[in-house]
């Protein structure tokens, strides 16, 4: 089954799914709110269409279609965007991966520099793959790619939590935590011609740092915000120190120091509650299920 989240593609979705049909006996397309006729020209190709009312992003998107192959016994799971920038007939290269490698989850990697993609775009995908890399702990030379192909296995355990651009990264980090095969596959990618992306690279890039961070904050909330109540309440510590130093020297408080020592106090002290709160909490939930 090949799945196509799209938003206002209607230049390109014809394209895409003509020549990803040889490749797929199913083809669905996510219309996730667009304002053009993305899921007028995807309906009349033959595809199934499924219809968000607005936008609400590409994890909500991925989320309808591993819904979708769940629902629908599918065996393996290709993604692919639906500007084009996909090469449909490189499918089988994944779905090769995920039978003879016996792998979970196939990422259809750019090893270098796509024809006229940007450097700042490219730096920024490094950055995020690295990003990506210490969280999971193993190198993944493009988390960021949306041609994968998933294993029936994952199409039934992963989920996607988040809505925006962080869930590819949030989908290797669960497939990483369930002891999932991840594997990759190098394959072409273009984007000569293309708009390469519908969102500004800045917010791409904060929406998927973020999105780590949160992932983070859940699995780890002792380490996350324990780790950072800690400094807070030794930089609490070290201005009142300096603040009751200078106090005994020259008999006056400097009230700026004073403020930074009492805020950082206060903010380390909820971090460490937080974190513990958290722990527990997740823990419950866990030992329930």
């Amino acid at each position: 089954m090949i799945a196509i989240p799209a938003f206002n593609e209607e230049r390109t979705i014809a394209k895409v799914i003509l020549r990803a049909k040889p490749y797929g006996d199913k083809i669905l397309v996510i219309d996730d709110g667009s304002s053009d006729d993305t899921g007028v020209i995807a309906k009349a190709l033959g595809a199934t269409v499924i219809i968000h009312k607005m936008n609400l992003g590409k994890g909500a998107a991925l989320r309808d279609c591993f819904d979708w192959a769940k629902t629908d016994g599918a065996e393996v799971l290709i993604t692919l965007d639906a500007d084009g920038q996909h090469d449909p007939s490189q499918i089988p290269i994944l779905i090769d991966a995920i039978r003879e490698q016996n792998a979970d989850v196939v990422i259809g990697s750019r090893t270098a520099r796509p024809a006229n993609m940007a450097w700042h775009r490219w730096l920024g995908v490094r950055a995020l793959d690295m990003a990506t890399q210490v969280k999971i702990g193993t190198r993944v030379v493009d988390a960021q790619s949306g041609f994968r192909a998933y294993s029936r296995k994952a199409i039934e355990n992963l989920v996607a939590a988040e809505f925006g651009m962080g869930v590819d990264s949030e989908l290797l980090m669960r497939a990483h935590r369930a002891g999932m095969q991840i594997i990759e596959a190098p394959v072409n990618m273009q984007y000569v011609g293309l708009q390469t992306s519908t969102h500004n690279p800045l917010i791409h890039a904060f929406d998927v740092f973020f999105s780590i961070l949160k992932f983070i904050s859940i699995r780890h909330p002792l380490t996350f915000y324990g780790g950072f109540g800690f400094l807070s309440i030794l930089v609490s510590l070290i201005f009142g120190f300096m603040t009751l130093d200078y106090y005994q020297q020259w008999g006056r408080v400097i009230t700026n120091l004073a403020l930074i020592s009492v805020a950082a106090g206060v903010v380390g002290f909820l971090s460490l509650f937080t974190g513990i709160i958290l722990f527990t909490l997740i823990t419950i939930v866990r030992e329930k299920h």
